[in-house]
């Protein structure tokens, strides 16, 4: 991000001490690096909040898309429809149970 090497970090260093004295600087560093802290902290949040609600759009739009390619109607037998004549009886019935195998 920014392109700040050893030396440019010593003379701000510098500088802060000659100006803020010894006796304060190390209260004014603890303080700077807990804002520092909480900008991170926070700027980690808004991108997790941003990656959700981008994950959720792209997950509404899949479903969207499947449910254009596959309407409901095309997949289950509209109520009322006799089933079709190529279904055996086992797909229009469900399973046969053990009872119904002895039976018949």
């Amino acid at each position: 991000m920014f392109d700040v090497g050893f030396w440019e970090l010593a003379l701000i260093g510098l500088i802060l001490l000659l100006v803020v004295g010894p006796e304060r600087l190390p209260k004014l560093a603890r303080t700077a690096g807990l804002w520092v802290g909480r900008g991170r902290h926070m700027l980690s949040s808004m991108k997790a909040e941003i990656d959700r609600e981008i994950k959720a759009q792209e997950l509404k739009e899949i479903l969207d898309q499947q449910a254009r390619n596959n309407p409901l109607e095309t997949i289950l037998d509209k109520p009322g429809d006799k089933p079709s004549a190529a279904k055996s009886k086992t797909e229009r019935t469900g399973p046969v149970t053990k009872l119904e195998s002895r039976s018949g």
